[in-house]
């Protein structure tokens, strides 16, 4: 539930719209019994359109489709809403309600009071309604025009590299809400950083069905795993079943964690964790099927495991969802210092190593390698919903066919040394840039969003990986700051696990664990 509200104070303004989240539905009682109170001010509106943003059009149409996944990442969504702002008080938080997370207090409060500055106003026609209508477009410097101020607040968090200089200089005088930036930000992107849990050279990263947050620890041998909202879940951080300096991550179809242990380059082993942190892969993981410093990881839609060596001689090996190597003695060679591996919707393996991209058919048998489009030491891979290939370098689109797609390699955008990358459900690119502290948000057709140095906030400090929730989340674990930053709403919601795209049916875990 969440509440619309408009006309507040005297009611002279028509353009006046304000959003609160309440959340799921109480199971008993109602939701008096918990806050008797609701303050629907600009902060909530600003908490409930960021949160939102993944399934919002407007301030009146929020919705998704009424799949099971699809339906966790909404209540997912209105529930990191409370992790920004606090109903019963209508203050911006400084730090989550599960302690471990720094939320961008003045941030929010500054947005607030750009709202501010056209809510306090008589009328729509004034010149603060009519500069922030104007700059917040529903695609950022185009598109259709806001006539509420709740409509505003959701383009804004669609579009939050545009217009900046514009819509804070709408903050004049003493604005109602403090603390506030004092100078003008890089971006409107709201990013949280949550540190605990065993994070320590964090530097891989996987969501399952449930929006829960799998980071590995390469500096302390271990896993942890946070809720939707940033908590730390009990037990984190796991350790055993053969994690020893881990690189890759993944979880299958019934949301076991699967994770590459690199090991200085003489890791010979695959890690198998349930849903709840308990090893199931023994004491010293799987080995066999050409394992030797395995690095990425992928699962198929028959749930085997796909792994690439960065250990010379080089190879991918593939396991079972059992942990029996398929890949024979020596797995399956072809590639040169492989990196990264995705799998299509066909069930082929497409592996990022140093000059290209190469593609392994289910069964192992090398089909192709493709180069061009600037594509060079590629260090991450991701399919898009229109089955092209995504690398990043600079950055190289790839067709199904491994055709170069013109425009590649894509720049701008704060792209510098990009690492990994994730794609959201529209099809943009999301990707981290470790040498910059920052992350670059491009179009499916290569166009720089992100402004000319990315998105920075959230304590971003080394990002190695992205993921994306389905909630429109992203993800980015911090591998010197030993943290993870959360980009609220920033993408558009994807289905989580990633395997559930290839998996028919597929069938979510019955449970949160």
């Amino acid at each position: 539930m969440y509440l619309v509200g408009g006309n507040a104070g005297g009611g002279t303004n028509s353009s006046i719209g304000l959003l609160a989240s309440l959340g799921t539905c109480p199971a008993a009682g109602n939701f008096a019994t918990a806050t008797p109170y609701v303050f629907m001010d600009e902060v909530s509106t600003i908490a409930a359109a960021y949160a939102l943003a993944g399934f919002a059009t407007d301030a009146t149409h929020v919705s998704s489709s009424g799949t099971v996944l699809a339906q966790t990442g909404v209540q997912n969504a209105f529930a990191n809403a409370a992790n920004l702002s606090s109903l019963s008080t209508g203050v911006a938080l400084a730090t989550t309600p599960a302690v471990n997370g720094t939320v961008p207090q003045a941030q929010i409060n500054t947005l607030a009071n750009i709202l501010a500055a056209c809510i306090n106003s008589a009328s729509p026609s004034f010149t603060t309604c009519s500069t922030l209508f104007s700059n917040a477009l529903s695609a950022g410097s185009s598109g259709t025009t806001a006539t509420d101020t709740a409509t505003a607040a959701i383009n804004i968090a669609h579009n939050p590299a545009s217009n900046i200089a514009a819509l804070f200089g709408l903050v004049t005088g003493t604005p109602p809400f403090s603390p506030a930036l004092s100078s003008q930000p890089n971006d409107f992107t709201i990013a949280l950083n949550f540190t605990g849990g065993g994070l320590s050279g964090s530097n891989a990263i996987a969501i399952d069905g449930s929006g829960n947050v799998w980071v590995t620890n390469y500096s302390n041998n271990s896993v942890t795993k946070l809720t939707s909202a940033g908590a730390i879940v009990t037990g984190s951080p796991f350790t055993g079943g053969g994690v020893r300096q881990p690189k890759g991550i993944a979880i299958d179809g019934t949301g076991n964690a699967w994770i590459t242990n690199y090991y200085d380059n003489s890791g010979n082993s695959v890690a198998k964790l349930s849903s709840t942190g308990t090893a199931l892969s023994g004491s010293s993981g799987f080995t066999g099927g050409g394992l030797a410093g395995p690095y990425g990881i992928a699962i198929d839609g028959s749930d085997n495991i796909w792994a690439t060596n960065y250990a010379s001689p080089y190879s991918v090996t593939k396991l079972s969802s059992t942990g029996a190597a398929i890949s024979g003695s020596s797995g399956f060679t072809g590639v040169y210092m492989p990196v990264a591996i995705a799998i299509d919707s066909s069930g082929n393996a497409w592996v990022a190593e140093a000059y290209g991209a190469n593609k392994f058919t289910s069964a192992g048998a090398f089909t192709a390698g493709y180069n061009g489009g600037g594509v060079y030491y590629p260090q991450g891979i991701a399919f898009d919903s229109f089955g092209n290939v995504w690398l990043p370098n600079s950055v190289t689109k790839f067709t199904s066919a491994g055709v170069a797609v013109s425009g590649s390699p894509f720049k701008g955008g704060g792209l510098t040394f990009p690492y990994g990358l994730a794609i959201d459900g529209t099809g943009n690119a999301w990707v981290a840039n470790p040498n910059s502290n920052g992350l670059t948000e491009l179009t499916n057709s290569g166009a720089a969003v992100s402004g000319s140095s990315g998105f920075t906030g959230g304590g971003l400090n080394e990002p190695y990986a992205t993921a994306i929730d389905g909630s429109g989340n992203v993800w980015v674990p911090n591998e010197t700051g030993n943290s993870v930053t959360e980009f609220i709403g920033a993408a558009t919601p994807v289905v989580t696990p990633l395997v559930a795209n290839l998996m028919t049916p597929y069938s979510a875990p019955a449970s949160k664990p």
